[in-house]
């Protein structure tokens, strides 16, 4: 495996979670020793058989000779390119939390040097057999993702992030599917329930005592069964499903864990985030 991408994207914690899967793992191998590296890997000197290599910005001018390298050595060595990115807003906000320079020099704001970073790597990032967007991803997830992807070849996880929001605070920009579940009765107009949320057994028991809603949520979990195996076959890591009502409180917080635990009863990998439940 040689690992590349963004600085700031999670390649070392790709790296480590290579390293606990039992891999021989290089950080930041110059692109020269590449070859040395293959050959004494298909010479079975050094007694590792699956080794992962780390390959980064910090090369510079080096990083230009990545490409046709690889193009040669594919011809005689099983080696798999994977591609590690993510959004520039959340580079920039990683960059802000770590207060770490990037690779690239100290002369440029952040955001220029990831501007620069992206037209040095695209050359590679086309050649990418698997690229990972570690957007949404928490350093725990992203970790738990590797793991499920790489310790078995023919398994590909998905993780799944249900999400609770308020349509008066906007729609999630993130959400992949979106669902608008204010045709539901309303609990903010019984005064007994006003006061809490969709978490509360007496919210939900309110909710649940109407038909439309057990109908929606099986129609909902069956639809979501028959998709998610698709997004997998397609190679996609991260689905954002969100339900909205109007304010976030109730229905679409209900709603979001009913079928977080769903999901999850399916063997799915999912997490619940209520947006506005605080609002």
């Amino acid at each position: 495996m040689i690992l590349t991408g963004l600085s700031g994207s999670g390649k070392s914690t790709v790296l480590h979670a290579f390293e606990d899967m039992g891999f021989y793992c290089v950080d930041n191998l110059p692109v020269e020793l590449i070859p040395i590296f293959a050959e004494l890997h298909a010479a079975g000197e050094g007694d590792f058989t699956r080794a992962a290599l780390l390959v980064d910005a910090r090369e510079g001018l080096q990083l230009e000779k990545l490409p046709p390298l690889l193009r040669h050595l594919k011809k005689d060595h099983p080696i798999t390119l994977i591609f590690i990115e993510a959004g520039d807003d959340a580079l920039l906000r990683r960059y802000s939390e770590t207060r770490r320079p990037h690779p690239l020099g100290r002369n440029f704001s952040v955001r220029e040097s990831l501007t620069h970073e992206r037209a040095l790597m695209e050359p590679i990032r086309k050649l990418a057999d698997l690229s990972i967007d570690t957007t949404k991803f928490n350093v725990h997830e992203l970790r738990h993702f590797i793991t499920e992807r790489f310790k078995n070849p023919d398994n590909r996880p998905l993780m799944v992030s249900v999400v609770s929001f308020g349509y008066r605070y906007g729609v999630p920009t993130d959400a992949d599917l979106v669902f608008d579940v204010r045709f539901l009765p309303n609990p903010h107009f019984v005064p007994r329930l006003r006061a809490f949320t969709g978490q509360n057994p007496k919210v939900r028991r309110y909710i649940r005592s109407f038909p439309q809603t057990g109908e929606f949520l099986r129609r909902i979990a069956g639809l979501l069964t028959y998709l998610i195996p698709h997004y997998i076959r397609e190679g996609k890591s991260y689905l954002t499903i969100a339900f909205g009502c109007t304010g976030g409180k109730h229905r679409s917080v209900m709603m979001a864990e009913a079928i977080e635990k769903s999901l999850a009863g399916r063997g799915f990998a999912a997490k619940i985030v209520h947006r506005d439940i605080e609002k």
